[in-house]
């Protein structure tokens, strides 16, 4: 047990220091992870799924080392609790990528072609997830006030973590999807969370979401343009069921 506190110490205190502020260095690891998986992302490789599952498993541990040292910072539980979802997610998008990809492959694209084609979602599947996240808002805060009845903190802040942690769960969808709607999806979450980071004191993940904010208006214009100007996907199998998606199409 002691030797689980001195390791969850050492991964909230080992760091840097800039402009005053303590950096830890697996904070800020994880985030060149995560802004690595961005870049990709926008290019639409497949890699980019394994790379942001690395940057995940090192923020969870920042995240959650903070609940137990009492020197640390303030706990942010929907932060942890997103970095889950992000990994299970992300195993999901990195399957479905990777067969579009294969059958791309399989019909004679190079292998540079990209591994998949963007489309806007559908009416119904919009409505689906506008619903989905005001529901899962609604839950998720009341879990995470619960879970941190134990600590003094404004209602706002549950509020803003709950946004911030089914906003995410639902752009990492999205994209796995293939959706354009995703990076519109970012820039909500990066609205509530660049302040909620800041004003927690995670400042290398703050500046990262500011900085993803751009890249995100960047890679919205990429792939819009892509959805515009390559063919739809085709039918791709869904492996063992021998059922198969539907051909992904342009609105």
């Amino acid at each position: 047990m002691n030797a689980l506190r001195e390791l969850l110490a050492w991964i909230q205190h080992e760091s840097i220091t800039v402009a005053g502020h303590p950096l830890p260095w697996i904070e800020i690891v994880g985030n060149v992870f995560g802004f690595a998986s961005a870049i990709l992302g926008m290019r639409r490789k497949v890699w980019a799924w394994p790379v942001g599952i690395v940057g995940n498993l090192l923020l969870f541990l920042i995240f959650v080392s903070a609940t137990f040292d009492e020197g640390a910072r303030t706990p942010l539980f929907g932060q942890a609790g997103r970095q889950v979802f992000f990994i299970i997610t992300s195993l999901y998008g990195w399957y479905r990528w990777d067969q579009h990809r294969k059958a791309r492959l399989a019909a004679g694209a190079s292998t540079d072609t990209p591994a998949i084609t963007p489309r806007w979602a559908t009416v119904r599947e919009r409505v689906g997830y506008v619903l989905s996240w005001v529901a899962l808002v609604l839950v998720a805060q009341w879990a995470l006030a619960s879970i941190g009845a134990a600590w003094p903190a404004p209602r706002w802040y549950f509020w803003c973590d709950a946004w911030i942690l089914v906003g995410s769960m639902m752009a990492t969808y999205a994209m796995a999807r293939g959706w354009n709607d995703f990076w519109l999806m970012w820039i909500a979450v990066d609205l509530v969370g660049v302040p909620l980071l800041w004003h927690s004191e995670y400042y290398p993940t703050a500046v990262l979401y500011a900085v993803y904010g751009g890249l995100v208006l960047y890679g919205f214009t990429v792939w819009l343009r892509a959805s515009r100007a390559e063919a739809p996907d085709e039918v791709v199998e869904s492996g063992a069921t021998g059922s198969a998606e539907e051909p992904v199409r342009t609105p």
